[in-house]
């Protein structure tokens, strides 16, 4: 059975004539009534008669119909939202989202998609970057934002570097660290430490410290939220270790790892050679818009060396 034959059908069922229905349907009518006999045997049986001008519908017809009807209309509004997932005029989009990049560093992204592409509904999934990654991978999600430090890229994704940022040490101002310019390893020895739960250098960080003079420190409290930590670096509580941008405190004092600086690159993650809806390559396009810490993507500065380099001497 074939969705014309269906259409056929249902157009006869409304002329209760065959050669108006293959107007209707702008097809020949030897054309109409041979898909029309082919439905017959298909079905097993006659689905109209034809006596003289009075053509009307058999049983089996009556029966039928019912259901045809509802095949079409299903197989219509298909190719309706189809076009519109196509055209992006009506689509959601889960873009995940590293739980410690602010809100802040998404506004541009997400207004920019959404004035020249309001057909778009962005639902942003907040979760770790492992988390998003192993989404990522198993199709849960299209396209992601995050960083994992510290390792080799995984083969399987496709990495669009969008901005890098530096860690800090923040404290509260009474903080005997406060007054530095700078803060190294070595300066946190014997401080109380207060652990992001989902530091992207969990892990990392610790071990490098150490070779850099760091001989160990008292966790005194955990939370996997950034105000939090905030807070409680506010209230004297010890010392945090964040990105620049998640910092933003007006009672904390933000300054800069030194020997050895420690910086983020957040990236704009797919999944190498997977296809992927329009929605992700008007989100891709959007990304390259933006600017990410009031610069453009690093993506973008990327191309363009790449591009000189291969300029002719």
């Amino acid at each position: 059975m074939e969705m014309h034959q269906i259409r056929y059908f249902l157009a006869v069922c409304e002329e209760l004539n065959f050669t108006r229905a293959a107007e209707r349907c702008n097809v020949a009518q030897p054309s109409l009534t041979r898909a029309i006999k082919l439905l017959e045997e298909e079905l097993g049986g006659v689905l109209f008669h034809r006596e003289r001008s009075n053509t009307h519908l058999s049983e089996l017809g009556r029966m039928v119909k019912p259901h045809l009807e509802q095949v079409y209309a299903q197989a219509q509004e298909a190719k309706r939202q189809a076009f519109d997932f196509a055209k992006l005029k009506k689509t959601t989009l889960k873009l995940g989202v590293m739980c410690t990049i602010q809100p802040d560093e998404l506004v541009e992204l997400v207004s920019g998609l959404q004035a020249r592409h309001p057909g778009i509904e962005l639902e942003i999934v907040d979760a770790s970057a492992a988390d998003l990654e192993s989404r990522l991978i198993n199709g849960q999600l299209e396209v992601a934002i995050y960083c994992i430090p510290g390792r080799e890229p995984d083969e399987r994704l496709h990495y669009m570097p969008l901005f890098r940022e530096q860690f800090m040490i923040v404290v509260s101002p009474n903080h005997p660290l406060a007054p530095r310019d700078v803060i190294t390893p070595r300066d946190l020895t014997g401080e109380r430490y207060l652990n992001r739960i989902n530091c992207e250098f969990n892990g990392y960080a610790g071990p490098l410290w150490r070779e850099h003079g760091f001989a160990g420190c008292d966790t005194v409290y955990r939370s996997e939220r950034d105000d939090w930590i905030l807070a409680m670096a506010v209230a004297g509580l010890g010392f945090g270790f964040m990105p620049k941008s998640c910092a933003r405190h007006p009672m904390v004092v933000a300054r800069p790892m030194v020997d050895p600086e420690i910086w983020r690159e957040v990236n704009l993650v797919t999944v190498r050679g997977r296809p992927y809806s329009p929605a992700v390559g008007a989100l891709v396009r959007e990304a390259m818009r933006a600017r990410w810490l009031g610069q453009p993507a690093l993506a973008i500065d990327l191309e363009k060396e790449r591009q000189r380099a291969e300029e002719p001497a």
